[in-house]
């Protein structure tokens, strides 16, 4: 499916950098290959000049920032290497961690076999991860959380440490989708339309949803909105849960 960035997208801007929510399935920046189009590509054909400050998975959805010039860029980038950035995520597990709240402070490095995986082991670096469960559902729940390092995957490598693991991630887990079916207590019956059940959910379930701070004395706080999928997966639990 063709991507389109549409002023939808556009969270904030200014003339020093840009806030967008990316959809789910979308490059940040183009890969080595320049086997698809990346966010970067659209920015550039539209501004002329941008510049990376920090990327979001492919799968993920939710705010990223690009700056605009070259001064903003390196302004940004400092307070992204200096953990001055409060960033927050959205997302969907299997099952319900216990506890409800907490920190996963497991250090992360590429894993040997150099398959694009990263894992948790004594000699990666330092990685932090606060997570609080919002809501809980029969076989999934809903969290909040809050990375205070940026490392690949970080999110769903600690989740994945922790034995709940991002819903839909073919990477750290089995990758299956969500099914109303599933969600249901009775038979479930397919349209008369449908040779197959269409799952409600099929990507990554991970919002990029919160970041916070302050660049020229001025604060920002730019938060992404939830895309219509997982809005609407969250919908069908809360209803299958009553």
């Amino acid at each position: 499916m063709k991507q389109v960035l549409t002023a939808d997208n556009i969270i904030f801007e200014n003339d020093q950098f840009i806030a967008i929510n990316k959809p789910s399935g979308l490059l940040s920046v183009p890969d080595r290959k320049q086997s698809e189009p990346s966010l970067k590509d659209m920015l550039l054909a539209k501004y002329g000049s941008i510049f990376t400050v920090h990327r979001l998975d492919k799968d993920t959805s939710g705010v990223i920032v690009f700056a605009k010039d070259e001064e903003t860029h390196k302004a940004l980038s400092a307070l992204f290497e200096g953990r001055e950035v409060e960033k927050y995520y959205q997302g969907m597990v299997y099952g319900i961690p216990y506890p409800e709240k907490g920190s996963v402070d497991a250090a992360i490095m590429e894993h040997p076999a150099g398959n694009g995986k990263m894992i948790t082991h004594a000699k990666g670096k330092a990685s932090l991860t606060d997570y609080e469960v919002q809501q809980a559902f029969r076989l999934y729940s809903w969290l909040k959380f809050q990375i205070h390092t940026g490392r690949t995957h970080q999110i769903r490598v600690h989740m994945q440490h922790l034995g709940h693991a991002i819903v839909c991630d073919d990477l750290y887990s089995n990758g299956e989708p969500i099914f109303i079916s599933a969600l249901k207590k009775k038979n479930y019956n397919l349209n008369k339309n449908e040779l197959n059940e269409r799952p409600i959910l099929g990507r990554l379930a991970l919002h990029s949803w919160l970041l916070k701070f302050e660049l020229n004395g001025e604060v920002f706080e730019l938060e992404a909105p939830l895309p219509k999928d997982l809005r609407a997966t969250l919908q069908q639990l809360e209803k299958h849960q009553r």
